[in-house]
C-alpha cells in the first residue's frame, strides 16, 4: 500500500489534503478520526459500502485539527503511523517561512520581499529575441553593459545562459556553451556585487561557471545529470531545480498530464530530495514549476491560479514567465510586446506565493511589485 500525502493548500484557516490510493479501511478510519475532531474526510463511495478496495482521499480540517490527527494516527495499524510521520512533515513544510539564501558573501532575504533575477541570454536564438551572442565577434563588453543595466534597475540576480531552451532548440555541444558563458562570467565577477547564476543543465558547464564566480546553478532539468548535485554541494552553491517534461527538442508536443499539480509537485519533490540527499544544504534549494516547458497555455495557467499548493514543498519558489509564448496567446502580441503581461503575471506568481521572479523587464517588474508589496502591508 502506499500512501503519499501529493497536496495541501491553505483556504483562510482551512487545509485541503489530498491523499492518493489507500486501503478503505484506512480511508474509514480516516473518516470517522476526523469526524471526532469536528473536521471532516471525502472518500470515495464505494470505499463506504465496502465495493471498492483503494480510494483516494481529501482531507478537510484546521492546521490544529490535522496535527491533533497526526498525533492519533501514530496509534493506528494499517499504514496510518507512516501517514502521520507524512501529514506532520507536510504541514511543516507548508508553514516553513523565513528563507535566506547565504552564499559567501551575499545573503538575500527571500521573505522580506520578491526578488528578481535578470535574464541574460548569450545566445544568438533566443525566443524572446534578446540574444546578445555575436557569432565571431567578441562582444562581451556590450553584454556587460547590458547586465549592468539591469543590475541599475535593481535586478537582486543574474541568470546567464549560454544554450537556448526555446521549444525545439537542439542540444549545444558542450564547448560552445561553455566559450559564450566562462568569458562573461569571469569579466562578471569582478565588477558587480549582486549574485550571478549559471543557466544550464550541464555538470561541467556549472562546474566551471561556480569556478569563475557564480554561486547559483538554474537547472532546468532538475538534476537529471547524475553528476549536479555533487558539484553544486561542493561548491556550496544554491541550485534551482525545475520542472520540465520530456527535453527542449520535445517538450512542447501534445503534453499530457492525469493530474497536472500532482506530477508536478511529485517531481519537484524527488528533485529536491536527491539534492538533499547529496549533500546540498536544504537552505539552498529552490524549486520552479517550469511555466512554458512541457505544458499548454491551460497548463500554465493551472499553475499560476495554484501557485500557493507549491508552499507544500517548503522551498523558496521562483516562477518564470517573462515573454513567453503562452502571454503571445493570450494577448496576440509578439515576444517583444508582452511585457505587460509579463508584469501582470509576475505580480500575481509572487501574490500567489512565488519568491523569485525571473523576467527580461526588470525595472517594470520592479516597479508593479514595490505596489503590490505597498498594497499588502497598508
Amino acid at each position: 500500500m502506499t500512501l503519499t500525502a501529493s497536496r495541501l493548500c491553505c483556504l483562510r484557516l482551512t487545509f485541503l489534503v489530498k491523499l492518493n490510493s489507500l486501503s478503505s479501511i484506512a480511508a474509514n478510519i480516516l473518516k470517522q478520526e476526523m469526524l471526532s475532531l469536528g473536521a471532516d474526510a471525502a472518500i470515495a463511495r464505494g470505499s463506504l459500502t465496502g465495493q471498492a478496495r483503494k480510494t483516494d482521499c481529501l482531507l478537510i480540517g484546521n492546521s490544529a485539527q490535522l496535527r491533533r490527527l497526526s498525533e492519533k494516527l501514530q496509534r493506528q495499524p494499517f499504514g496510518l503511523r507512516l501517514l502521520s510521520r507524512d501529514l506532520s512533515r507536510i504541514l511543516a513544510d507548508y508553514e516553513r517561512s523565513g528563507f535566506r539564501l547565504r552564499l559567501g558573501q551575499h545573503n538575500l532575504n527571500l521573505t522580506r520581499r520578491a526578488h528578481i533575477m535578470g535574464i541574460v541570454n548569450t545566445t544568438p536564438d533566443s525566443f524572446s529575441g534578446d540574444g546578445l551572442y555575436r557569432k565571431g565577434i567578441n562582444n562581451i563588453n556590450e553584454i556587460i553593459a547590458y547586465i549592468e543595466k539591469l543590475i541599475g534597475e535593481r535586478a537582486d540576480s543574474i541568470d546567464i545562459g549560454g544554450e537556448s531552451t526555446r521549444p525545439g532548440a537542439r542540444r549545444l555541444a558542450l564547448k560552445e556553451e561553455l566559450a559564450r558563458v566562462i568569458p562573461v562570467i569571469k569579466a562578471l565577477a569582478k565588477r558587480i556585487k549582486v549574485p550571478i547564476s549559471i543557466d544550464t543543465y550541464k555538470a561541467e558547464v556549472a562546474r566551471q561557471a561556480l569556478d569563475n564566480g557564480a554561486c547559483i546553478v538554474n537547472d532546468i532539468s532538475g538534476l537529471r545529470d547524475k553528476k549536479m548535485a555533487g558539484i553544486v554541494r561542493r561548491y556550496k552553491a544554491a541550485v534551482v531545480v525545475m520542472h520540465m517534461k520530456g527535453t527542449p527538442a520535445s517538450m512542447q508536443r501534445n503534453p499530457l498530464y492525469k493530474s497536472l499539480i500532482d506530477e508536478v509537485l511529485d517531481y519537484l519533490r524527488g528533485a529536491r530530495d536527491r539534492a538533499l540527499d547529496a549533500g546540498i544544504n536544504r537552505e539552498k534549494i529552490i524549486v520552479d514549476p517550469g511555466i512554458g516547458f512541457g505544458k499548454t497555455l491551460a497548463h500554465n495557467l493551472e499553475i499560476l491560479n495554484r501557485l500557493e499548493e507549491f508552499k507544500v514543498l517548503g522551498q523558496p519558489i521562483m516562477v518564470g514567465t517573462s515573454r513567453k509564448s503562452f502571454l503571445g496567446k493570450i494577448l496576440d502580441a509578439p515576444a517583444g510586446e508582452r511585457v505587460f503581461g509579463t508584469v501582470a503575471s509576475s505580480v500575481l506568481a509572487v501574490k500567489n506565493g512565488a519568491h523569485i521572479v525571473r523576467v527580461h523587464d526588470v525595472r517594470e517588474v520592479r516597479q508593479a511589485l514595490k505596489v503590490l508589496g505597498a498594497i499588502q502591508r497598508a
